[in-house]
């Protein structure tokens, strides 16, 4: 019995165009589900093709989904596309803004909470609603190292982040014993262009690779198989936790 088989099984990923979101889609893909990406570029309608591609069952969403009207029309178009059901949603969708706490502008402050804890929060709702009526679901947010310490200059990351881990437990309170999982996926310095100005700050970039005991930044990859885990069989009896991928730094 393959217990990470999920044939069959249909998932729905924010944030899939590129980076850590298409990764994980095409980590659910290649364990059979069927999957629908949302993005706000034209770039997802390239994703999903790639995956198709390669022979595998793959819809685009192309939604601005910062707004509960887009989360409405973006989840309604996915669930339409998978069929009218779904069984697994991954809520990666995230942006980030830098400023010292002292010159953050609140417009820059709203824009990251609305997308990075809003809109987590109304997709988790919609998802939950489908998957409470079936008594059975798993729902993956992403949530990272921020979740546990405040960084520097992203104070609207962190605390949107901090928002995300304390959503997911309090999800899982409510959701668990009637079927449904919810789980949080915490990565660690990933090689993808939300970390572009540290990749491309030399002395930063070796700062905090010396810190990684596994001695590099993770990729795309390495989130593949937590996804696959938490979204399968595999996971039943999982829920409410908050997963480091992090090549060891939060033991360090």
């Amino acid at each position: 019995m393959n217990y990470f088989d999920l044939t069959g099984k249909r998932a729905i990923v924010t944030g899939a165009s590129r980076g850590l979101g298409y990764g994980m889609a095409e980590g659910l893909c290649e364990m059979g589900a069927r999957v629908a990406l949302i993005a706000s570029s034209e770039r997802v309608d390239e994703a999903a093709s790639r995956l198709r591609s390669k022979g595998y069952d793959a819809h685009a969403i192309r939604e601005d989904i910062s707004t509960k009207e887009g989360v409405d029309r973006a989840f309604d178009n996915a669930l339409a596309a998978l069929g009218g059901d779904m069984d697994i949603l991954v809520n990666n969708a995230g942006i980030q803004r830098r400023a010292f706490c002292e010159e953050f502008s609140y417009e820059d402050w709203k824009a990251v909470t609305a997308m990075n804890l809003d809109t987590v929060f109304l997709f988790c709702q919609r998802a939950g609603r489908v998957m409470l009526a079936k008594g059975q679901g798993k729902i993956i947010n992403l949530a990272s190292m921020l979740s546990f310490f405040g960084g520097y200059t992203v104070p609207a990351y962190a605390a949107s982040k901090g928002g995300v881990a304390q959503l997911t437990k309090a999800l899982s309170n409510e959701w668990a014993g009637r079927g449904v999982c919810v789980n949080a996926i915490a990565p660690g310095y990933m090689n993808t262009d939300m970390n572009v100005n540290l990749l491309n700050d030399e002395n930063r970039y070796k700062e905090i690779t010396a810190r990684i005991p596994k001695g590099r930044w993770g990729t795309p990859d390495d989130v593949k198989g937590i996804v696959v885990f938490l979204a399968s069989e595999a996971s039943d009896y999982i829920s409410g936790a908050i997963i480091p991928v992090d090549g060891g730094y939060l033991g360090k």
